[in-house]
């Protein structure tokens, strides 16, 4: 009875109490069914991603049926065409390891010797345990392989994608006739889908070019398997934060075990430009104002996304919580979360009234731009 207020309604800290329980259960029920949740999530992004050259081709006047064929085409064989690299390098990795595992033994044990030289004492074990390479590729293995266990389920997330290209063209009046406030809620969702699209088509570019140039670097460099780690940079590169870092490291270890400490050093020079390149300077330029994510919240979305739904979730989590954060800062009851996810130069922007969104879903122009 004390939780109750004096209106029969909950007091604000039984109010909070069934909030946090109701995001525990819900948190707990996404991870038990990550199996079934993880691959339809996959697909509605493809989804979202593959409806734009859909619309294209309807433009250009090909059928619907037609338009729908090219589209999965193109999704199922750029699906393929990853697949098949990524597990045919780590196969012929793989068959060589023992190999590379036995040069570097030589390394750490030359490197020991020198060590106990300059007075230094170490365990040749716990060297050769620090730089086993078969321990360093696997938290990079261990990414790609979980992806490729989601991509098992490549069929239903196909169907799924098809069913749902299917549906969104009689989606928004099935919402109009659904909802009681249908256009301030489609503005809402047409914002979403314009955010994921942005940020994926702009990141997907970005991954590219981050692949092709550390492909030609260490083809340059004649490192073994450079399509294997241009391909892990392409796909870890979507990871925030902590993904350009692991994609690194095992191409480093690689360098120094085929050819030498220089190699090495030229391996790691080119991710560090490849990356500050990329990450620091064309990615915030395209992307104008940024993710609209503070920096804290995209490396907790990180943690707390790999933990619910696995590898696919860390790839997820950036879109997944920017979707999220627009949904919350639609209703004026959760927007004071939605300011807390923002970063301090755009909180303003989402305290603002939410109503100022475009048709097309962007965000309307302030008053500065509007006169300017």
């Amino acid at each position: 009875m004390t939780s109750i207020g004096h209106e029969g309604g909950f007091t604000p800290a039984a109010r909070f109490l069934l909030i946090c329980a109701a995001f525990v259960v819900v948190v707990a029920g996404l991870k038990a069914a990550s199996a079934l949740v993880t691959p339809f999530l996959l697909a509605v992004f493809i989804a979202v991603l593959a409806a734009e050259p859909l619309t294209y081709l309807r433009r250009r006047g090909l059928p619907n049926w037609a338009a729908m064929l090219v589209t999965i085409g193109l999704v199922a064989g750029v699906g393929l065409v990853i697949v098949a690299l990524v597990t045919t390098s780590i196969n012929e990795f793989n068959a060589n390891l023992p190999g590379y595992q036995a040069r570097l033994k030589g390394i750490s044990d030359d490197l020991a010797v020198w060590l106990d030289g300059i007075g230094v004492q170490i365990s040749r074990d716990t060297l050769n345990s620090l730089v086993d390479p078969a321990r360093v590729l696997g938290i990079a293995g261990d990414l790609v392989r979980g992806l490729g266990g989601v991509l098992t389920n490549a069929l239903m997330i196909l169907l799924t994608v098809v069913f749902i290209l299917l549906e969104a063209r009689g989606m928004p009046n099935k919402l109009r006739l659904a909802l009681q406030a249908p256009e301030s809620s489609l503005a809402h969702l047409r914002q979403v889908v314009f955010t994921i699209v942005r940020y994926m088509a702009i990141k997907a570019s970005t991954s590219l070019a981050t692949g092709v140039m550390i492909w030609v670097w260490l083809g340059f460099l004649r490192v073994d398997f450079a399509v294997l780690w241009a391909m892990l940079a392409f796909l870890l590169n979507f990871v925030p934060t902590i993904g350009s870092i692991i994609a690194a490291v095992p191409a480093v270890l690689l360098a120094l075990v085929q050819l030498d400490l220089n190699a090495a050093l030229l391996v790691a020079g080119g991710y560090l430009f490849v990356n500050i390149f990329i990450g620091n300077i064309v990615e915030p330029k395209v992307m104008g104002q940024g993710l609209g994510l503070s920096t804290l919240v995209v490396f907790s979305s990180l943690v707390f996304w790999g933990f619910v739904l696995g590898t696919a979730g860390m790839f997820l989590s950036v879109p997944l919580t920017m979707a999220i954060k627009i949904a919350l800062g639609g209703h004026p009851n959760t927007r004071p979360i939605a300011i807390l996810l923002s970063p301090a130069t755009e909180a303003g922007q989402v305290a603002a009234p939410a109503a100022s969104i475009l048709p097309d879903g962007r965000p309307a122009p302030s008053a500065s731009e509007r006169t300017s």
